[in-house]
């Protein structure tokens, strides 16, 4: 019996490689025909500066300013890294994130049923 051809890909990763943590994306397709995604974090901002009272005693009192005056309004989509996919790409990633959705939904299956089990009169310890 003959074995198929096989490929070996070696990663090689540069000294700043840091992985980030996203939860959003915006992007579309570009004039080009390219997908472009932009991911970023979404949290609350940062203020630029706040103004506190000083108490008599000299610790800082109540709030009495902040800048930017919508400050309490606003959110920051922070946008760390983008790519640019080719169509083929693109399809290709799509097919490997659901590969992945589906092993999480099979983990959160079986995390439920563990709790569920563990919930069950007697689901406690060890069953023998």
């Amino acid at each position: 019996m003959s074995k198929k051809p096989e490929v070996i890909f070696k990663y090689i990763f540069t000294y700043d490689y840091n992985p980030v943590y996203v939860n959003g994306a915006h992007g579309g397709v570009s004039p080009r025909g390219d997908l472009v995604v932009n991911f970023y974090l979404e949290r609350p901002p940062l203020p630029n500066e706040i103004t506190h009272e000083v108490n008599p005693n000299g610790t800082i009192g109540a709030e009495t300013g902040v800048e930017p005056e919508d400050f309490a309004q606003s959110l920051v989509r922070f946008v760390p890294t983008g790519v640019v996919l080719n169509y083929q790409t693109a399809r290709e990633l799509h097919h490997w994130l659901g590969e992945k959705v589906r092993e999480l939904e099979t983990l959160e299956e079986h995390k439920a049923a563990m709790r569920a089990a563990a919930q069950q009169p007697g689901g406690e310890g060890v069953q023998h």
